[in-house]
C-alpha cells in the first residue's frame, strides 16, 4: 500500500493487471477533462492503455479502480509521464500528487529527467505540476487540438551524463 500524507485513505499502486481493468481506466480517461476537450475517444484511449511499448500503473483503494499513470520509458525522453487520470469522485484529494510521487520514483531509477506535458487550458494541473518543481521547457502549439498548446515540462535531478542509474 502507498501511502501519501496528502491522502486520507490507502490506495495501492500496481502495475495494470487485466482487459477489464484497462477498460475502466480507458473509460474514465474518454470521460473526463482534459481528454474530453482533446477529443480522446474510449478506442484512443484503449489504444494508449494497451501498448506494450507503454508502463501502466493502476490505483486502487476500497472501493476500486481510482486513477492510473502512463509512462513511456524508451526513447527520446525516457521518463516521460504520457498520462496522469484520477476518478472524478477523487480528485481534489491528493491522488494526483500520489500518483506523480510514484511515477517519479519509478523513473529516477533509471534516468535523472521526468518529462511531461500538460495542455494549455488545464491550468489547475499546469499549477500542480509547477509546485511540485516542474518547468516549462516548451510549447508545442496546436499539437494535438487546433487552438491549444501541449506545455512540455521536466523535473531534474541533474544532467544524464553524471546520472548513476538505480542511486
Amino acid at each position: 500500500m502507498t501511502r501519501s500524507p496528502n491522502l486520507s485513505r490507502e490506495v495501492s499502486i500496481v502495475p495494470l493487471n487485466d482487459e477489464a481493468e484497462a477498460r475502466i481506466c480507458a473509460h474514465m480517461m474518454a470521460n473526463s477533462e482534459p481528454w474530453l476537450t482533446l477529443g480522446r475517444s474510449f478506442e484512443a484511449s484503449l489504444r494508449i492503455i494497451r501498448d506494450p511499448s507503454r508502463e501502466v500503473y493502476v490505483a486502487h483503494d476500497e472501493h476500486g479502480v481510482t486513477g492510473f499513470l502512463v509512462l513511456c520509458m524508451t526513447g527520446a525522453l525516457v521518463g516521460y509521464i504520457q498520462t496522469v487520470c484520477v476518478d472524478d469522485r477523487v480528485r481534489g484529494q491528493g491522488l494526483g500528487s500520489t500518483l506523480l510521487e510514484f511515477a517519479e520514483r519509478r523513473i529516477l531509477r533509471v534516468s535523472p529527467n521526468i518529462f511531461m506535458c500538460v495542455s494549455s487550458f488545464n491550468q489547475g494541473a499546469r499549477r500542480l505540476y509547477e509546485r511540485l518543481g516542474y518547468n516549462v521547457i516548451g510549447e508545442l502549439t496546436d499539437y494535438i487540438v487546433e487552438g491549444h498548446s501541449e506545455i512540455l515540462l521536466r523535473k531534474t535531478v541533474g544532467p544524464i551524463a553524471t546520472f548513476a542509474a538505480g542511486e
